[in-house]
């Protein structure tokens, strides 16, 4: 009797173990792994690609967009090998999405792209498997003409240019949306950065960040327009470019004429450095005019030798 109790109860025990299992299994596919910031960013820093939903509570939107994701989770654990979670009333959306919760984020070797798209598992998975690496291209002065052939009649395409600045606030708050447009203009329109504190910039009369200009068939276009977003660029780079006046594209600068530039932006900027250098003219002038009058007056005063 006492070795049939003792067997039910090994096998009470083993089956609330199984149960247990099953039950913490069904739990974590039916939630995603909750991260603070200091976690998500030591993930986005260290894994090669990282999905984050940003979400917050009493947010039914973010309750649908979470509910996709868990779905979607062992697709993109398979096809990408990304970490997937999700972060809760974090301090980190607005570094990605203007309108904050909810976002969703594809981080690749820490470069953010904001899914912009269908809440559907067939466009998600498709957009993060067609935008593993970085979708903005990064210029400088030596690869921007070589690329973008702008002056010579773009054979390379069209391309939609972002100048930024590293102490530029917005540009850094721009950098998921402006990734999310060259994901979608992908094919169609390159998408690139260029610094704004360059040679190219001043080629193009650019000394503010963010500036954005479309190249397209040897001319450019200027997006003036203060909306910052992807619909907005997405639709300006397609068509909208059409209403915005057609300037040419100049030709790349000589290092002197880059140096003349570069010192007249200099005064430009700061009125203090003209005023001060016109002073010193000014003052200058003056002395070499005073030296000269004394020196005509010595010359002037001093005997003469008689020859014998």
């Amino acid at each position: 009797m006492c070795h049939f109790e003792t067997a039910a109860r090994m096998w009470v025990v083993k089956v609330s173990v199984f149960l247990l299992a099953v039950i913490e299994i069904g739990l974590s596919a039916s939630t995603l792994e909750s991260v603070n910031d200091d976690e998500l960013s030591n993930l986005i820093r260290s894994e090669k690609y990282v999905v984050v939903v940003f979400t917050k509570k009493d947010c039914e939107p973010c309750d649908d967009l979470e509910n996709e994701l868990i779905a979607l989770r062992e697709d993109l654990v398979d096809t990408l090998n990304a970490w997937v979670v999700k972060a809760t009333n974090s301090q980190l959306v607005k570094l990605y999405n203007p309108s904050k919760e909810p976002a969703l984020v594809f981080f690749r070797h820490g470069v953010p792209l904001l899914y912009h798209g269908p809440l559907n598992d067939d466009s998600i998975l498709q957009t993060f498997s067609e935008n593993r690496e970085p979708a903005v291209k990064e210029l400088t002065d030596d690869t921007f003409e070589h690329l973008t052939q702008a002056a010579s009649g773009a054979t390379t395409g069209d391309w939609f240019v972002m100048f930024e600045g590293t102490d530029c606030a917005e540009c850094g708050r721009l950098m998921a949306r402006w990734e999310a447009v060259g994901a979608k203009l992908r094919g169609r329109v390159n998408v690139a950065r260029v610094d704004v504190n360059s040679a190219t910039a001043r080629r193009f009369s650019v000394s503010r960040a963010p500036t954005f200009i479309l190249f397209r068939h040897g001319r450019l276009y200027r997006y003036n327009i203060h909306k910052y977003d992807i619909d907005s660029f997405v639709l300006f780079a397609s068509d909208w470019f059409k209403n915005v006046a057609a300037e040419p594209v100049p030709v790349p600068k000589s290092p002197f004429d880059d140096l003349v530039e570069r010192i007249a932006i200099v005064f430009r900027d700061n009125p203090l450095y003209w005023q001060a250098g016109l002073g010193v003219s000014v003052i200058g002038t003056i002395l070499v005019f005073l030296i000269s009058c004394r020196r005509a007056r010595s010359a002037k005063a001093a005997p003469t030798k008689k020859k014998k």
